[in-house]
């Protein structure tokens, strides 16, 4: 998944949540009331794509602290 790979992804609900979170986390100001009936219509619930969207945004946090501060990965991690 790191590499964007999805060929092991073949469940909509699932290719929906995940094109959702590389829309949030590449273009965020792009994301619409749309994008959040996208993944509505998948069955995800309002509490569902509010996980989904924290957790992205989690990471993307996490991530840029970490590249801002020059933390390296553990040898094994990369």
């Amino acid at each position: 998944m790191q590499a964007g790979d999805r060929t092991l992804v073949t469940d909509p609900a699932e290719t929906a949540m995940l094109d959702y979170v590389e829309k949030l986390t590449r273009e965020p100001s792009s994301v619409s009331q749309a994008d959040v009936s996208g993944l509505r219509d998948q069955g995800f619930a309002d509490a569902d794509v509010l996980d989904i969207a924290q957790i992205a945004a989690y990471y993307a946090f996490v991530n840029r602290i970490a590249e801002g501060l020059g933390v390296e990965l553990e040898p094994h991690r990369t």
